[in-house]
């Protein structure tokens, strides 16, 4: 069957006949001729015939009575059939033959398979004549294909596309929808000056918000333009609509320019959780080689992110009509009229998230204008719901807030704080000391601009970030205390959110150097932000539970809670973690609207070189945990605090 066919949307059907759309009915092995008396074997070799393309075996005759050439009737078998030829159908005789005089009818069975596994069937009645020599002749007319063929049509496919379902926010709305955008395009015989309007063009583009639309590269646009037909659209860029409004006045008047309006699926702005979301776009050839019997040219097809991972159930099944076709005394192709079989489209099913539209807007907006990669996920503490899910510069794809896998820096002080405080190795006003330097088994260890404390409260070393403190109490985490409390707030645990997400690898075991660097989120250990997100939810709630993303279709095998954490040690870890702002490390946010906010900043050296380092802060408000990352964002003080601030003043301002 041909690789592609026309297409309509939404087309009414406008005959429909009895149909069989279940299960094949097995073709039974048909023969040629048949030496038994009766038609029997006329039919069976007529049948045997159609599917094999050889009719030489049978005889036929014209209602009238003359005789018709077996290579004639297989010719016209294969017009009638049209788009459907390539594929002959399975046939099969129902019962016995019935006998008058010298005619005969016999009944039979026709079932074609059509694109996507489709099955349709319809019953006929065969004619035949006995002739002089005793011999029964098959009386030949199109009907034999189809009762409502006739000589000259052929049976053509028309598929209906069916509407995409929609990614869902929390609230059950289309974060994906259809949306208008503009085409802005060039007719080469309307331009006199070429560099002119490209220069101009251009300057509009700069001239567009970077949060609208990516930057517009016009370095080829001369060639195409010298190279397309005179009256030709060559398209330069197409655009949302809030962004081509920015500059209409611009380029609209500009001469050559052409625009052309249509709609898109996309989401509210060009960054709402793009590397999550995902895209859908026309399919591309690889697309077309994967999924032959699913797709077609100009198909939408979900690429990366959720769109990607549920295409096939936001896609839905697209709808068949096999109609027919008549040649006009022009001798072109036009529709008969007729439409003799249907199976309407089926609506792609949406996918449900937690998704948050204020919050994820607040995450989008405190990640804007940050130059360097970096991620914002802020989860609910109360269910564990995923609210946002943002991703700073880089590839539109690159989901880093949940499969970076990247050292945590001192904001895994909060973990290794819960492991001495469950062992009993300190209270929030014990003693540790916090030197300038720390030697483990040769490996010199330091805290950040190399301050020291001296002899202070715990409490103290926390809020400061005393590296020089952890590295000294890391033994009193044992071998593999510092992995058993990070798996107890959900790091390494196998979930199931309905997409893909890394959730952390903690060290445990090692030298005592490297058990050192651990209790301060150095060494080997590495998580995404996602995981550190959940991991604050939890120290929020008292007990760590698996985050989630899509409700539906619901995850088969979300991972279990974790155990319940003792309430003492809570306490002082939350008394600590609030201490970080109101005299730590993250003061910046001390006033910031909406509430009192806990936390923890961290920085992570990520090779040899001390000067390399992430900036990290994870922290929760209320209802709201929260983790910010950036790579190689340096202290946190200029990178990931500000952009908590800035995410927490937002979502405050849009509630």
């Amino acid at each position: 069957m041909p690789a592609s066919y026309p297409e309509r949307r939404r087309s009414p059907v406008r005959v429909f006949l009895s149909a069989v759309t279940a299960a094949a009915l097995g073709a039974a092995t048909l023969v040629g001729c048949s030496s038994q008396e009766g038609p029997e074997g006329s039919v069976d070799a007529f049948l045997a015939g159609w599917r094999s393309g050889d009719l030489q075996p049978v005889g036929f005759v014209d209602p009238t009575g003359a005789k018709v050439p077996a290579a004639e009737v297989t010719k016209e078998i294969k017009e009638l059939s049209g788009e459907l030829a390539a594929t002959p159908p399975a046939l099969n005789r129902a019962g016995d033959a019935k006998i008058t005089k010298d005619l005969a009818t016999a009944g039979y069975r026709v079932e074609w398979t059509l694109p996507g596994d489709v099955k349709w069937a319809y019953d006929r009645q065969l004619k035949l004549r006995r002739g002089g020599d005793d011999k029964w002749q098959v009386i030949w007319e199109p009907a034999l294909v189809h009762e409502q063929l006739e000589a000259g049509e052929r049976m053509a496919l028309v598929r209906d596309r069916a509407t995409r379902g929609g990614v869902l926010d929390a609230a059950g709305q289309p974060i994906v929808a259809p949306r208008k955008v503009v085409e802005v395009g060039i007719q080469p015989n309307q331009v006199s000056d070429v560099p002119d309007l490209v220069a101009k063009l251009d300057a509009g583009f700069k001239a567009i918000r970077p949060t609208l639309t990516p930057p517009v590269d016009l370095a080829d646009l001369p060639k195409r333009i010298a190279s397309a037909d005179p009256g030709a659209f060559v398209s330069v860029v197409t655009l949302r609509d809030d962004a081509y409004q920015q500059i209409r006045s611009r380029v609209r008047p500009l001469p050559g320019t052409q625009f052309r309006t249509s709609e898109r699926q996309l989401a509210p702005t060009r960054e709402f959780a793009r590397a999550l979301l995902g895209s859908v776009d026309e399919a591309t050839a690889d697309d077309l080689k994967a999924h032959p019997d699913r797709l077609r040219q100009g198909d939408p097809v979900g690429h990366g992110g959720l769109q990607g991972r549920y295409d096939e159930r936001l896609g839905g099944t697209p709808g068949l009509t096999v109609t027919v076709n008549r040649t006009n005394p022009d001798g072109r192709s036009e529709p008969a009229g007729k439409d003799l079989f249907a199976v309407e489209p089926k609506a792609g099913e949406p996918v449900k998230t937690t998704l948050d539209v204020a919050a994820q807007n607040a995450a989008d907006t405190a990640l804007r204008g940050e130059p360097k990669r970096s991620a914002l996920v802020a989860v609910r503490v109360s269910d564990g719901a995923v609210l946002a899910v943002s991703n700073g510069p880089g590839p539109a794809g690159q989901n880093l807030a949940f499969d970076a896998q990247v050292p945590p820096g001192s904001t895994f002080k909060m973990v290794s704080a819960l492991g001495l405080l469950d062992r009993g190795a300190v209270t929030l006003d014990g003693k540790v000391n916090c030197p300038k330097n720390f030697a483990v088994e040769g490996r010199s260890f330091k805290n950040s601009e190399n301050f020291e404390l001296g002899s202070v409260p715990f409490r103290t070393d926390f809020a400061k970030s005393c590296n020089t403190a952890f590295a000294f109490l890391a033994p009193k985490l044992g071998p593999d205390g510092l992995a058993e409390t990070g798996r107890s707030l959900g790091l390494e645990a196998k979930w199931d959110l309905g997409v893909d997400a890394f959730t952390g690898k903690v060290s445990t075991g090692g030298s005592k150097a490297e058990r050192a660097a651990a209790a301060f989120g150095q060494g080997t250990t590495v998580v995404s932000p996602l995981a550190m997100a959940a991991a604050t939810a939890g120290v929020a709630r008292g007990r760590w539970e698996q985050p989630k993303l899509v409700l539906d279709p619901a995850p088969a095998k979300p991972a279990a809670p974790g155990p319940e954490l003792r309430p003492e040690s809570l306490t002082a870890l939350r008394t600590m973690m609030r201490e970080v702002v109101t005299a730590g490390t993250a003061k910046a946010l001390a006033d910031v609207p909406g509430g009192p906010v806990s936390g923890k900043t961290g920085t992570a050296e990520y090779d040899n070189d001390p000067k390399h380092l992430h900036s990290w802060f994870v922290g929760w408000q209320g209802d709201v945990a929260f983790a910010v990352f950036v790579e190689q964002g340096g202290s946190s003080a200029v990178s990931a605090v500000p952009i908590s601030e800035r995410f927490l003043r937002a979502l405050s301002a849009a509630r």
